[in-house]
């Protein structure tokens, strides 16, 4: 599994690096994000262009992935920047229709990976569309901003029922690599990270971005990191039952926690 690691810290990301972190992210989004999400208790990033280029000259062996902000007036010019600063990876997030994937695709012009962001209802309900462009590399599904894109009470409620494998079916089909979401440390979080692991071993999740919990300094990020490897290992042989079983209980455990919300 590919690991992402949200950092612009020198220190931090020298630490990421090294202990084999796959994709190092700096986050440029910054258009519409304040007023999607400024009631929520997530980050929102102060990362800058020239963080891309600091950044690319520390890295030995992780990638590095930028999200640029949504196609737009400036986007030839930020993805022209990132590109020439380093970028091996370029997403776009909050996409809506196959145009602007088409345009993103084209002015990136296989000068670095693309990623897709996937965090709208349109999107998703789109997605055959969309997947009919050429020069898709990994498409990443963004629990946040699509359960609110879709009047949802609670991020993980995207993943109750069998709304996420209509949608990964048909991006597995046509081979692109994808992820969902993020992922806390084991042990924590409000759906505990052994639980999601699990899930994206059924559906085939191949990437997950490491949550805020992992910049806390409290614990080592290398235990922990080799946690969640050995988890998702451990998961890889688990029979098709069992991750039936896991299924179930997910679907549980987030309507009880979407019920609460409700009812507050």
């Amino acid at each position: 599994m590919k690991l992402l690691y949200i950092s612009n810290s020198i220190d931090e990301v020298k630490k990421a690096d090294k202990i084999g972190i796959d994709f190092i992210f700096i986050d440029l989004e910054i258009n519409g994000k304040k007023e999607r999400q400024g009631h929520l208790d997530t980050f929102i990033s102060n990362h800058n262009i020239e963080d891309v280029k600091k950044i690319k000259k520390v890295l030995t062996k992780s990638k590095l992935l930028v999200r640029v902000n949504p196609i737009g007036v400036g986007s030839k010019e930020e993805i022209d920047r990132v590109i020439k600063y380093g970028a091996d990876v370029i997403m776009l997030p909050m996409f809506k229709t196959k145009e602007e994937v088409e345009e993103f695709v084209s002015l990136v012009n296989k000068r670095a990976k693309v990623c897709l962001l996937l965090e709208t209802s349109e999107a998703f309900f789109r997605i055959d569309e969309i997947l009919s462009v050429q020069g898709i590399d990994y498409i990443h599904i963004g629990l946040n901003d699509l359960h609110l894109s879709l009047g949802l009470d609670f991020m993980f409620e995207c993943l109750v029922g069998d709304f996420m494998e209509h949608l990964v079916n048909k991006i597995a089909k046509k081979g692109i690599e994808f992820g969902i979401g993020g992922v806390a440390r084991i042990g924590e979080g409000e759906l505990p990270a052994e639980v999601i692991l699990k899930e994206h071993v059924r559906l085939g999740s191949k990437m997950a971005i490491l949550s805020r919990a992992f910049r806390d300094g409290t614990k080592e990020i290398e235990k922990e990191i080799e946690k969640i490897r050995e988890e998702y290992k451990k998961n890889l042989l688990l029979t098709k039952e069992e991750l039936l079983e896991n299924k179930r209980k997910i679907d549980k455990i987030v309507s009880e926690i979407a019920f609460k919300r409700r009812h507050k």
